[in-house]
């Protein structure tokens, strides 16, 4: 502290201020010099405020600088595809093929993207919406509109599982449809690998589905024109690029999350992209029930299991680990399938075990079980987070509930509730519980909003624990915080905004200091675009 108060005082030492003076005078402002001062050496608890929102302020305002500009040189710069037409391909599924009536939100979110699409410009949006919202059904009839202007499409998953999944919603969605689909992983034979590339440079492959396999060299695409990423944040920076490379025009590009982000934490990490939000649940669908047991409720518990099989509904009941740990005392897999095969004994009753340890093959045929119906009970590990999608299911039963994260518990309980009967959720746990453990599994007993669950899983776990953050440099916060300082980031955006549309290029004489500082904040700054 001496070497600083010795800098500081130092008449040598000046601080050149780096935000404009209209902005200083509207947001009411401490000087950049007074604050750094007064950071250090306050003179009293209201110096120390101001000193700390001007620098809090300053950071989210060159944060939201870089991305807005980001966003506007991209539409600037980037000749989009132009997909002008509606054809038969969307109309014909519309009116045939369409299972449900859309949701408002579903209606509005088309609406975004058809007038994104049709303009000269590339696309890149983010589409947030709940488990269970219907997002595939959006990111189809984007899909369709690309088809209908002759281009060809292309959805990347993170997983084999989730690709097979989109590949058989999509295939059963288009019935009876003159649309050629194809899945590419990593489990794709050579054969039908080999088919599946001729037919895509020649253009006969219309839709592709896959995992990291569809951004291979091999690769090629006769006339890409829309991209879709599902659960994005599981995808790096340089394997989302990759896929750009694929056209002589960068594809428009449709990003998806069932991970609802908090606002703050979206402008933050994703204030570059376009956002659209479905915020409503198809009709006919009923709220989850979600209720909290303990260990000693367990025979209860089980005997609301064998009442809801009889009704000719499935469970599924989640377990943290595979094998018992000696460090970690939480229910396992193994001895819970072992203890509900005692309880729920054959030939009335069928229990499979599902984990990420088994064989591929394995795992596929006691998934398909319970898919058709055979299986009553499925005991499985997070492997089922994503993915499975078994509308008669109506019982998840989470094992060590309090072991979970908030976000990770919410997309459990995503599995069920996907038919027309009331579906249940039931955290088990021991007596034993943190203060934050038990706010976890309140807020998920008391609400189904994901974005409000959201809110609170970033007041616990800090954006920087968040899921899919740890790939952006854009938190590497030193003094500002998204989830406490939300009323800061909103004016340092609406601030950063404001330059911009006045001067798009930085280029004013009033702004040298503020390109300046600009450009050395980002020479720095460990950045990862989002396309």
């Amino acid at each position: 502290m001496k070497l600083v108060n010795t800098l500081l005082n130092d008449p040598r030492f000046e601080t050149e201020e780096n935000l404009p003076a209209n902005i200083i005078a509207k947001y009411k402002l401490m000087s950049r010099e007074e604050a750094l001062r007064q950071i250090h050496f306050p003179a009293n608890a209201g110096k120390l405020n101001e000193a700390e929102r001007r620098l809090k302020f300053e950071e989210f305002f060159f944060i939201q600088l870089r991305l807005l500009r980001y966003k506007q040189k991209r539409k600037t710069i980037f000749n989009g595809i132009k997909l002008e037409k509606i054809g038969d391909n969307f109309n014909n599924f519309y009116k045939e093929n369409l299972p449900f009536e859309l949701t408002n939100a579903q209606k509005r979110v088309i609406k975004e993207i058809r007038a994104d699409v049709k303009s000269a410009k590339q696309m890149n949006r983010l589409i947030q919406g709940d488990v269970g919202s219907g997002k595939t059904v959006v990111a189809l009839m984007s899909i369709l509109m690309a088809l209908d202007n002759n281009y060809q499409a292309c959805l990347m998953a993170p997983t084999e599982i989730l690709a097979k999944q989109h590949f058989v919603t999509i295939t059963k969605l288009l019935k009876d449809m003159p649309v050629n689909v194809r899945l590419l992983t990593g489990s794709t034979s050579r054969k039908e690998r080999n088919v599946l590339l001729s037919e895509l440079k020649e253009g006969t492959l219309q839709i592709l589905i896959g995992t990291h396999a569809l951004i291979e060299n091999e690769v090629e695409f006769k006339n890409l024109g829309l991209v879709v990423i599902d659960e994005q944040h599981r995808f790096g920076v340089e394997q989302r690029a990759r896929l750009w490379q694929k056209n002589k025009y960068p594809p428009h590009i449709l990003v998806m999350t069932a991970t609802p982000i908090p606002r703050t934490l979206a402008m933050t990490l994703y204030g570059d992209l376009d956002n659209s939000v479905i915020d409503e649940l198809p009709l006919g669908r009923k709220p989850i029930q979600t209720i909290h047991k303990y260990d000693n409720n367990r025979l209860a518990v089980y005997g609301f299991m064998k009442n809801e099989i009889a009704k000719g509904r499935q469970v599924y009941v989640v377990y943290p680990l595979i094998e018992e740990s000696e460090k970690m005392a939480y229910k396992n897999l193994v001895d819970g399938y072992e203890n509900i095969c005692r309880e729920f004994q054959q030939p009335q009753y069928h229990v499979s075990m599902v984990h990420g340890k088994m064989k591929p093959a394995v795992k596929e045929e006691e998934m398909k079980m319970f898919v058709k119906g055979v299986t009553h009970i499925m005991v499985a590990t997070t492997v089922i987070e994503v993915g499975v999608d078994v509308p008669n299911a109506s019982v998840m039963v989470i094992e060590s509930a309090e072991k979970f994260g908030l976000s990770q518990l919410h997309q459990l309980r995503g599995r069920v509730g996907r038919g027309a009967e009331q579906s249940y959720c039931i955290l088990m746990t021991d007596f034993k519980l943190s203060s934050d453990a038990k706010l976890r599994l309140k807020t998920l007993c008391e609400t189904n909003d994901g974005f409000q669950i959201s809110e609170v899983d970033l007041k616990l776990r800090g954006p920087g624990e968040m899921e899919g953050t740890a790939q952006s440099g854009v938190l590497d916060l030193r003094i500002a915080d998204i989830s406490k300082d939300a009323g800061l980031l909103n004016m340092a955006r609406d601030a950063a905004q404001e330059v911009l549309d006045n001067d798009p290029e930085l280029s004013k004489i009033h702004h040298a200091s503020l390109l300046h500082y600009f450009e050395l904040y980002n020479k720095h700054a460990k950045w990862g675009s989002i396309s």
